[in-house]
């Protein structure tokens, strides 16, 4: 199979986690950077081995070579960008969340469709085998029926200028962290007869920064009775980034869900027994971009698509409304 052409929208600290690495092992190609500061964008091709750079971001999805773009940019750059990119031809893995709003997310939806390109936004846990098993527990009936799921999503508090406290940027808790909790609630949409509403909400802003939220809490309810449970913050003491799923029969429970590589355990605890099992260190990035590149190759299903971003972006946005808070403004470039 042909390596997949990838270009980098900017030089930011993720990408080396998040597609350098994992292009090494699928042996994807890296074949252009840009970043706003040039000289930023040379430091990364040096460092990670990418082919060239470019002057700008348009130059970079101008060059006919490169086929997909990463998209690691601020969050409220995220739309903009991906509409920019299909509108090239470029096929488009994103960070979270894939737009500032859902507005925007449907836009970029739409755009997709139209194009006839592959969209993937990056909740890389969801093809990782440690989300697999949880979602398997439930759907081979081995917990029982579904009864509740716990997403938690909490990390101490990033630099004050940080363009995650960035309202302007569509900064705040839920788009940075508890985008991944409300995601991982959707995930159990097809074993609990529909997707979840959105029952409450409550949320505190960050200190002299009106309305960026410093911490979001919410409450879920699926159609077939089962409740959901989010809670995420960036302003803990400590990380925790847990998903725990309760069934008639048992739980279980999976302490690093979104960073499987970390702590790659499943804590399965029924009436009988208590076991674990360990589902494997490798990467969820890598999982990822193998998956992207079987879409964007053989046209394999995307389990993130843009139907699926968009219907997060309603939910994200639905919980800003009852806490009080404004859905996050769109960037215009």
């Amino acid at each position: 199979m042909e390596p997949l052409r990838i270009g980098i929208l900017g030089a930011a600290r993720i990408s080396g986690r998040a597609i350098v690495e994992p292009a090494k092992l699928t042996g994807a190609r890296l074949v252009a950077v840009a970043a706003r500061d040039a000289d930023r964008a040379e430091a990364f091709a040096a460092e990670h081995g990418v082919e060239r750079v470019h002057a700008s971001y348009q130059e970079l999805l101008d060059d006919p070579e490169v086929e997909a773009i990463y998209n690691p940019l601020a969050n409220g750059l995220h739309g903009p960008w991906n509409l920019k990119a299909l509108a090239a031809g470029k096929h488009v893995l994103t960070e979270k969340p894939s737009a500032s709003n859902a507005a925007e997310a449907r836009q970029v939806r739409d755009a997709v469709h139209s194009s006839g390109l592959v969209f993937m936004e990056a909740f890389h846990y969801a093809y990782h085998p440690v989300m697999r098993r949880l979602l398997e527990l439930v759907a081979k009936g081995e917990l029982g029926d579904l009864q509740h799921v716990e997403t938690t999503m909490v990390m101490p508090p990033p630099p004050e200028d940080d363009p995650r406290w960035s309202l302007p940027l569509a900064g705040g808790a839920v788009m940075d962290v508890g985008c991944y909790a409300l995601h991982a609630q959707r995930m159990f949409t097809p074993y609990a007869g529909g997707a979840p509403r959105l029952v409450s909400a409550r949320a505190g802003e960050r200190k002299r920064l009106p309305g960026v939220d410093e911490w979001l809490n919410a409450d879920l309810e699926f159609p077939n009775g089962a409740t959901g449970a989010v809670r995420t913050s960036m302003a803990a003491e400590e990380v925790e980034f847990s998903l725990k799923v309760v069934g008639s029969r048992g739980e279980a429970f999976a302490p690093v869900y979104v960073l499987p590589q970390r702590d790659d355990r499943v804590v399965v605890t029924t009436k009988e027994d208590t076991w674990v099992e360990h589902r494997g260190t490798r990467t969820s990035w890598t999982y990822q971009l193998e998956a992207f590149t079987g879409a964007v190759r053989n046209g394999a299903p995307v389990l993130t698509d843009a139907d699926d971003a968009l219907a997060t972006m309603e939910l994200i946005d639905a919980c800003y409304v009852a806490a009080g808070m404004t859905p996050r403004p769109a960037t215009a470039l």
